[in-house]
This record gives structure tokens, C-alpha cells and sequence, in this order.
């Protein structure tokens, strides 16, 4: 496996690559990403990977131009190296919101970066709980979305199940959340919410019986965390014992610390596709698992031409 395989690392997430590395026993590929004075990013890949399967993994998280762009001359590179294959792993997917004309006059961004992927040289994409699952179909390239529900799901088992109720933060996340349930045979219920701009939520109704049990708000990504707060606050409302939430891609900008902190969730379980900020990794409150266990296997399996699938069932 050795001898015809590499993993490249961008500036994003150093410490999830090096985890990657370290499990797959193989060393970091090297190269050397710099900027020139005006910011324009500079890469020189400095080992020879002609003929070789590679793997650059890079999370386009903040500040997310900068390393999507980072990745972007990557795959150029690698392309230009005359790599046979190269596989673009992406633990968080940036743009990944913006996947439909949500008003006249707005870009399908997520198109955008799929097809400025492609042309950079990518011929396979590897990437975690996608926004939304159509976005595979903007690629003309195989795309494996893979799952962190293993990972969180265990940990959950081990600390949280007795009168646990999984509860979606609004409509479009009920099939998330009944995947939850269903395997944590718990209940489910629902947070009617009407949305008023971007980044903002009003809480409007609870579907399902919360009282006196132990509520697990589950989503794919928290940003600013209004969502999720309010959602904390209205569950304790109707009766919630205990309040926790868990999601894969830990954005946290702006008061999101903040309002997990003055908020009655005792607990916020992520991942590292996203490494904290330093903010965010002092907060009590927010729990990092990590997925680069899930990772390497599925890089494992794609060198070897084995099943991706087979990881989740």
C-alpha cells in the first residue's frame, strides 16, 4: 500500500491529517504551500507522484475563500505531477448551503465549486454529511458522502440513553433525525420554525412529547447557533429534563460560543472536520470527536477499490 500512495495536507486541518496519516501508518506527503506578498497562494509539491493514487485532504471552513482557493492549486499541482488519480477530501464541504435558487437573482455556489473542482483536477471526491444530499449530483466526478452517525452515535449510547427523545431543529432535518431514532430507538420530535433572514430563527412549535425526558437536538451544521439555542430554550419550555445537540461541521462564528454558553444546552457533541477555535475549544460546553478513524478507513477502501457503503449499514 505503501509504495503507491499519498496523502497531501492543506493549511485547514493539519492535526485531522496527521491522525489520518498516523492510523494509515504512512507519512505525510510533502510539499510546500506558501503566499506570495500580495496573498496569492504558492504550492510545490516536492516528492515525485507520477503513476500514484492521492488523497489531499483540506476542510474549506474559515476563512473559507482562502482554503478553497489553497485547495484549488493543489489538485492543479497534483494534476500537472501527473498523479493517476487524485481524490479530493473535503471532511466540510463550504458553499454547501447555497445549493438551489433559494431567491431570483442568487448563484447556485455549490455547483460553482463542484464544477471548479473538477477542472482543477480532482477525479474523486471524498466528503462528510454533505448540507444536502443532492449536492453529489452537481459533480461529474464520483462523490462518497460519508456519515459521522458512527462515531457520535456511540458516544451518545454510552452517556445519553435512558428517556431520550432525538429532536429536529426544523422540517428539512426530520430524515437526520429519524435516522438517530430509529437507531437509538428513541422517540422523535420536531421544532416548528419560521426563519426571518439568513443566520436568524424564531421558534414557533414543538411536535412531539418532550416532557421530563432527555432532548438531543441533531443537525449537519451550526453556525451562529441561533437555531440551536432557540431550540434549547423552547425545549426546556415545554418541559425538557435535559438538553444536549450534536453535529458534524462545528462552523461556531460570530456569538455562537456565547449562546451555547448563557443557553440551557448542557452539551454540544461535534466532530473535527472543523477544528476549533480557540474560543470554542475552551468552552465546557462543546465536546470533539474524532472521525479520523472513518476517514482513513474510507481512504483505505478507496485505494483498494473495496466498499464505501458497507462502513454505514
Amino acid at each position: 500500500m505503501k509504495s503507491n500512495i499519498c496523502v497531501f495536507s492543506g493549511n485547514s486541518n493539519k492535526d485531522l491529517v496527521q491522525k489520518i496519516c498516523d492510523i494509515l501508518d504512512l507519512p505525510l506527503g510533502k510539499g510546500l504551500i506558501q503566499a506570495f506578498s500580495d496573498g496569492e497562494t504558492s504550492v510545490e509539491i516536492t516528492e515525485s507522484i507520477r503513476g500514484k493514487d492521492v488523497f489531499i485532504v483540506q476542510s474549506t471552513c474559515t476563512p473559507v475563500n482562502h482554503h478553497l482557493m489553497e485547495l484549488l492549486v493543489i489538485l492543479d499541482a497534483l494534476k500537472r505531477a501527473s498523479a493517476s488519480r487524485i481524490t479530493a477530501v473535503i471532511p466540510y464541504f463550504g458553499y454547501a448551503r447555497q445549493d438551489r435558487k433559494a431567491s431570483p437573482r442568487t448563484p447556485i455556489t455549490a455547483k460553482l465549486v463542484a464544477d471548479l473542482l473538477t477542472t482543477s483536477g480532482a477525479t474523486r471526491v471524498l466528503t462528510m454529511d454533505l448540507h444536502a444530499g443532492q449536492i453529489q449530483g452537481f459533480f461529474n466526478i464520483p462523490v462518497d458522502n460519508l456519515y459521522a452517525a458512527p462515531v457520535m452515535l456511540e458516544y451518545i449510547k454510552n452517556k445519553y440513553l435512558n428517556h431520550l427523545v432525538i429532536v429536529s431543529p426544523d422540517a428539512g432535518g426530520v430524515e437526520r433525525a429519524r435516522s438517530f431514532a430509529k437507531r437509538l430507538q428513541a422517540d422523535l420530535a420536531i421544532i416548528d420554525k419560521r426563519r426571518a433572514r439568513a443566520n436568524e430563527a424564531t421558534v414557533m412549535n414543538i411536535i412531539g412529547d418532550v416532557k421530563d425526558k432527555t432532548c438531543l437536538l441533531i443537525d449537519d451544521i451550526v453556525d451562529t447557533a441561533g437555531t440551536l439555542t432557540n431550540g434549547a430554550y423552547a425545549l426546556k419550555e415545554a418541559g425538557a429534563s435535559k438538553v444536549i445537540a450534536c453535529c458534524t461541521h462545528p462552523v461556531l462564528s460570530g456569538p455562537a460560543v456565547k449562546r451555547i454558553t448563557e443557553s440551557p444546552l448542557e452539551e454540544l457533541i461535534t466532530t473535527d472536520t472543523i477544528p476549533l477555535h480557540k474560543e470554542a475549544a475552551a468552552c465546557k460546553k462543546v465536546t470533539a470527536l474524532s472521525i479520523a478513524h472513518l476517514l482513513a478507513e474510507a481512504i483505505k477502501r478507496t485505494y483498494e477499490n473495496g466498499s464505501i457503503s458497507s462502513l454505514f449499514v
